[in-house]
């Protein structure tokens, strides 16, 4: 199951990371299980010092909500080494009706090449022109034959090539093969096979037939093969042992990553048109192929957004994004959903108060370390309980949540208050808590740092 990301806005402050990790812990506790945190920016030294006092690690950073190729359906058929025979591959391709090509890979699992099933075809009228084996490894051959190496000479070759001939009656001298560069295939036909191994020719391939012991002992560089297939069978068949990286296409593939935006893809798809593309993982191995029926229904990333309700503080790609919940202690603005969402929006202090609420209305105690998280958050947020915006619910759920955690909301107050910002630029104190508006027409945005010895930042005010 694709993950539901629960996200503050960006340039997070306490209050926005704990909620995204307080409201998924929440609805993993009650049995959904795909509620992940998240965050949008760099996290704070204030927050992180509230995650190491109470044992918590950073939620995971994520960057946009884009729908990209790893949100599609797309296939995952097996994968071919350019190794693989042509029989083989045409055999998966049979089996996997819904594919029009498979990735050929490299030994490293990076894309060799694309095989389809209009390739196949084209080799195979290729070589009922021909009739030429070019340089194909004994043991494709054996394979595809089901075949035996029957004299010594075959165990010291590894590959074979040659014009394949079906051997005809001797009385026909001007049908006869010709030369020793010449795959023969023939039955039981004892003078055929004495002419071939006397020709040396390259291979000799005995067809539903037992080797007459006194040929067996013949001197000769020929291979022979054993098959169990009749000649006409064999003839087809052998052509089918050259490996595909032979004939799979190698030039202009077009490729798309996992991380590529759909919208990106779609131009391309729209633009080439070929039946489907490879897909590559960020170590460039091949992860799946793309059609352009996999875009039709893309899956969109899934979302919560806490502590904010402006499309302007959220995620990148938000728009493309499903909405599920909003959770925020702000003012309504510009957001807009296709479809009828959770929305709890209440007037307090800090958005972990809301959370809260949630907990006991779930008949769930959050646990010691979540709850004094969730203090600490509070804390924060209305400043130790002197911003203008602070309730006495945010009191009363603050000391609630340091009773559950057992400790003094006091000590914990000058705790996150004490961390100094004398140590960071400026550009890092304007942008840590920082949030962009659109009211009327005009764009501003409102940026704050809270510390404890005011004259001290001041001084720094040009």
């Amino acid at each position: 199951m694709d993950p539901i990301y629960v996200t503050g806005h960006r340039n997070p402050d306490t209050d926005s990371i704990v909620a995204a990790m307080a409201y998924a812990a929440l609805r993993n506790a009650v049995g959904d299980r795909e509620y992940e945190a998240a965050c949008l920016g760099h996290v704070s030294d204030e927050t992180q010092l509230v995650l190491d006092r109470f044992g918590f690690q950073p939620p995971k950073r994520i960057h946009n909500m884009y729908t990209q190729v790893h949100d599609l359906d797309f296939d995952t058929p097996p994968l071919l080494s350019a190794a693989v025979t042509v029989g083989r591959a045409w055999k998966m391709l049979m089996d996997q009706k819904n594919i029009n090509a498979v990735p050929v890979t490299n030994e490293d699992g990076t894309l060799y090449g694309m095989l389809s099933r209009e390739d196949v075809a084209s080799y195979n009228m290729e070589q009922v022109t021909t009739g030429v084996l070019e340089d194909v490894p004994l043991f494709n051959v054996l394979s595809v034959l089901e075949g035996k190496i029957l004299n010594a000479a075959g165990e010291n070759i590894d590959s074979l090539r040659g014009e394949v001939t079906i051997a005809l009656p001797q009385q026909r001298e001007n049908l006869l093969f010709r030369s020793a560069d010449s795959i023969v295939l023939c039955g039981y036909q004892p003078d055929m096979i004495r002419r071939a191994l006397e020709m040396n020719v390259n291979c000799l391939v005995v067809c539903q037939a037992e080797l007459p012991e006194e040929l067996r002992e013949l001197e000769t560089t020929t291979c022979i093969i054993s098959t169990p297939y009749d000649a006409y069978r064999a003839a087809r068949l052998i052509f089918q042992s050259t490996p595909v990286g032979r004939i799979c296409a190698t030039e202009q593939i077009i490729c798309f990553h996992l991380e590529d935006r759909v919208d990106e893809v779609r131009e391309q798809v729209l633009k080439y048109r070929y039946p489907c593309y490879p897909i590559l993982d960020e170590n460039e191995k091949v992860s799946g192929v793309l059609t352009r029926y996999h875009l039709l229904r893309p899956r969109r990333k899934r979302v919560v957004l806490v502590d904010h309700n402006e499309a302007s503080q959220s995620v990148p790609g938000l728009e493309e994004a499903e909405i599920l919940e909003i959770i925020d202690h702000h003012r309504l603005a510009d957001i807009q959903t296709t479809n009828p969402i959770y929305v709890r929006n209440e007037p307090v202090g800090s958005t972990n108060t809301i959370i809260a609420g949630m907990f006991q209305d779930r008949g769930l105690m959050p646990s010691e370390k979540m709850a004094g998280m969730m203090a600490a958050a509070i804390l924060s947020d209305t400043v130790m309980f002197k911003s203008p915006t602070c309730t006495e619910r945010d009191v009363r759920t603050a000391e609630r949540m340091a009773r559950i955690a057992n400790i003094s909301l006091e000590e914990l107050g000058r705790e996150i208050f004490s961390v100094s910002g004398d140590h960071r630029n400026a550009e890092d104190l304007l942008f840590s808590d920082y949030k962009e508006f659109h009211i009327a027409g005009h764009n501003l945005a409102v940026a704050q740092v809270t510390c404890v010895d005011s004259p001290a930042m001041l001084e720094r005010k040009d």
